[in-house]
């Protein structure tokens, strides 16, 4: 991987355990770090969720099993994405250039936006519900930032992939229903039944949103 990497024009540093890697990342501060969730120490989850107190760090997951469960854990414990082993050399090429990849602040994005009990400082990327301050991954957050956009429109699958992810999505709607999950887990009152983020069956989400800016 370190081969394919540099080959790639990455600049790379290796780490064999968790508290390794955190000792790394203190000392070269990596714009992306590749995390395999059985690493030894300290294990994947753990390191994961320690490195998440960075906003802007971006981070992958490699997972041994592919499995919703695994993958919902990854994102639980801050990755912005998950890599199920094996995986081809141009696949983890195309989710580094995803992770790394950031929505673009629009001139009509306001800098804070209230929804009911949510507020979301996309200046200062944090985001609350009521009193609770709720941690989001730096994709997630682009993922609502795109929601908010645009408030009460139906957005088709592809065009939330391609818009937060890159033009190497598109079809990958089981991989978008993940990170859907997560984000409705958040950020909804009740997950089971969101008031946000909805369904529209075979075409994509809709934001439902009475929108207050500031």
């Amino acid at each position: 991987m370190r081969t394919t990497l540099i080959s790639a024009g990455y600049e790379v540093e290796d780490a064999r355990t968790g508290e390794e890697g955190l000792e790394k990342v203190s000392a070269y501060h990596p714009d992306l770090v590749l995390l395999d969730i059985n690493m030894p120490g300290m294990g994947g989850l753990l390191t994961c969720e320690t490195l998440r107190t960075d906003k802007n760090i971006a981070i992958i997951m490699l997972t041994v099993r592919d499995s919703e469960a695994d993958k919902v854990a990854a994102l639980d414990a801050g990755a912005d994405d998950f890599v199920t082993k094996p995986f081809s050399t141009p696949e983890l090429l195309a989710r580094i250039r995803a992770a790394l990849r950031r929505v673009p602040a629009s001139q009509a994005s306001p800098e804070r936006i209230q929804i009911g009990s949510l507020v979301i400082d996309f200046v200062d990327r944090t985001v609350s519900k009521g009193d609770k301050p709720v941690h989001l991954t730096p994709k997630e957050l682009d993922l609502l930032r795109y929601f908010t956009l645009h408030p009460n429109h139906v957005i088709s699958h592809r065009e939330l992939l391609q818009a937060v992810w890159g033009p190497d999505y598109g079809h990958q709607v089981d991989y978008l229903r993940v990170f859907i999950k997560n984000l409705r887990k958040k950020i909804e009152l009740n997950p089971d039944s969101p008031e946000y983020i909805i369904t529209e069956p075979w075409v994509g989400y809709r934001f439902n949103s009475p929108l207050e800016s500031s």
